[in-house]
């Protein structure tokens, strides 16, 4: 009997929708990752998947294989072997039980952040993702079986030496690996491998330079940073806050679900923060004039979320004669932890009012106070 072929494509995105397309070879032999022919021509198309086709009778089938070129050209060998075995009466073992290793590692991890992505916020599914397709890069294994402490000592190496990425980076990048892992119940890690950091205390802004900055700004830009250095809001917390959350009665804001735009507190829990007189004031005056359609504090003309605060901020800080790098919208949330501690709140205040899971993240903002007043007592002291 004639040999039965099975061919590699990919399915792509084209202005005309998305289409089967023939992968490009190299020299070697080797699937040229996301090079695909479309029209007799070559183009790069990270989107789609890899899918084998091969015929049976007049029917084709097609099987989506990923989207890993080198794991999609193993699986199509496999996969032509395993016909022609058929083909010439062979009893054939299923894939998982031929090779003895089990779980293909691309599979493993299409598996572990398709729940990723049900589970957790985008951000978060995002940054498994990269983490992911870094140890897939590093590693040259096939199935998760095969893989050892070796594998992820040269990951770390790698997003080290390779990707140049921080030490902080590489550490997370790290502790997500190993998640993936241990959620596969491999547990090749020890004590010790985590990659070693150091911790940074967390930066605040100087009032000086805050002066400097809001005497840059309009009045709508100086009310945007004021928000977020008065309430210790997370980005996306401001983002996607609506005005049903904030009581300007009781002077409140509380951090809840705005399912329109399918946002969620961070941990899933809701909390109130109060906020100061002037910032009221503000809210009420911007309240009077905002547009009574659109239920978001700060939305763009068409009622979305407002995506690009950090490039204002930035502007914002350029038009002020101030280094820009110096300046990134966290950095509020910073002040506000430690402004409020060195004012006399509580730990357990201000760990409620930022929403932290537990009192050590809340801790990391306990740092020495550089007042005016601080300084005069150490020179009273070594008068």
């Amino acid at each position: 009997m004639a040999n039965r072929e099975v061919n590699l494509t990919k399915r792509i995105q084209t202005p005309h929708g998305w289409r089967y397309c023939r992968v490009l070879l190299s020299a070697n032999g080797r699937v040229k990752p996301d090079v695909v022919f479309v029209n007799g021509k070559e183009e790069r198309h990270p989107e789609g998947a890899y899918y084998l086709e091969w015929r049976d009778g007049s029917k084709r089938i097609r099987l989506s294989v990923g989207k890993d070129a080198a794991d999609a050209s193993a699986r199509r060998l496999r996969k032509e072997s395993e016909l022609n075995a058929l083909n010439n009466g062979m009893t054939v073992l299923a894939e998982d039980s031929q090779n003895g290793h089990g779980i293909l590692l691309a599979d493993a991890i299409r598996n572990f952040l398709d729940e990723k992505r049900l589970q957790r916020k985008k951000k978060t599914h995002v940054d498994y993702e990269a983490a992911l397709r870094y140890f897939r890069q590093s590693c040259t294994k096939q199935y998760i079986a095969d893989i050892t402490r070796k594998d992820l000592l040269a990951f770390s190496v790698y997003c080290r030496d390779e990707l140049e990425l921080s030490p902080r980076t590489v550490f997370n990048k790290f502790a997500r690996v190993v998640a993936f892992l241990r959620q596969n119940k491999i547990k090749v890690h020890e004590n010790g491998d985590a990659p070693k950091f150091v911790e940074q205390e967390p930066e605040v802004y100087e009032r000086e330079d805050l002066d400097q900055l809001f005497a840059a700004c309009n009045a709508q830009e100086r009310l945007w940073f004021e928000f977020f250095l008065m309430t210790g809001m997370r980005e996306q917390e401001v983002m996607h806050c609506s005005w049903d959350g904030i009581n300007l009665t009781r002077s409140t804001i509380t951090v809840r679900r705005n399912p329109k735009y399918g946002f969620s507190p961070k941990n899933y829990k809701e909390r109130e923060i109060p906020i100061p007189a002037k910032l009221v004031k503000e809210l009420k005056a911007l309240k009077a004039k905002s547009d009574k359609t659109c239920g978001l504090v700060f939305p763009t003309a068409g009622c979305r979320p407002k995506l690009n605060f950090l490039d204002d901020l930035k502007a914002c800080a350029a038009r002020a004669k101030l280094n820009k790098e110096d300046f990134w919208l966290h950095k509020f949330r910073a002040t506000f932890a430690t402004w409020s501690l060195w004012a006399g709140v509580d730990l357990r205040t201000v760990q409620q009012w930022l929403g932290h899971s537990d009192m050590e993240s809340t801790m990391r903002y306990l740092k020495p106070s550089r007042s005016q007043q601080v300084r005069e007592k150490v020179n009273e002291i070594f008068a």
